[in-house]
């Protein structure tokens, strides 16, 4: 199965919003936020996640792998924030942008009330995503940043690519924790 590495389309918000879910149904992360699961709308959480799809097209580095022999099967996504200096001031654009993205949130509230596919992991889709962004970082000589829920095996899968381990942190409510385990990656010398 050949793999396609593109930037999200809103053609592939459908496809990619079903990655989403599935691939992070038992995450740690997502079960520690969804901790009551019979108050989890999924049909709701698909809204809030295409939302936020739609968000990225234009204002993150969202991409998405397709198999080349079915242009319309997602089988993995990756959303980054662009790289930016920490000293760089947020623009008009970007300001209005996350307006908008807050707004479409709370329309998407009030209208539901407040409340890579599994398959495919293994096969190198992950890190296909993962390096059009490491490249972008290279290229401009940036450091890149993530987070996850899990340890192992994420960390070592992660070390592969370059990130190394940064810190644990720990989000606390009344004593029900989720690890976070961040993580950054050096930009790497091109050759």
């Amino acid at each position: 199965m050949p793999i396609q590495i593109s930037r999200l389309t809103e053609s592939d918000i459908p496809g990619a919003v079903t990655v989403i879910q599935e691939a992070f149904a038992n995450d740690p992360y997502n079960l520690w936020v969804y901790n009551d699961r019979i108050k989890l709308d999924l049909n709701r959480n698909r809204v809030s996640l295409g939302i936020r799809c739609r968000w990225g097209i234009n204002n993150a580095l969202f991409y998405v792998a397709k198999d080349s022999d079915n242009d319309q099967k997602i089988l993995g996504i990756a959303m980054w924030m662009p790289p930016r200096s920490s000293e760089t001031k947020e623009t008009w654009g970007e300001w209005l942008e996350g307006w908008i993205l807050w707004t479409q949130q709370v329309g998407m509230n009030l209208w539901y009330g407040r409340g890579g596919l599994n398959v495919n992991q293994g096969k190198g889709i992950g890190k296909l995503l993962a390096r059009e962004v490491t490249k972008m970082a290279d290229e401009k000589g940036r450091r890149c940043y993530l987070e996850s829920s899990r340890d192992v095996p994420n960390l070592k899968i992660y070390e592969a690519m370059g990130f190394h381990f940064v810190q644990q942190m720990d989000c606390d409510d009344d004593g029900d924790v989720c690890k976070l385990f961040c993580m950054v990656r050096e930009p790497q010398k091109l050759p």
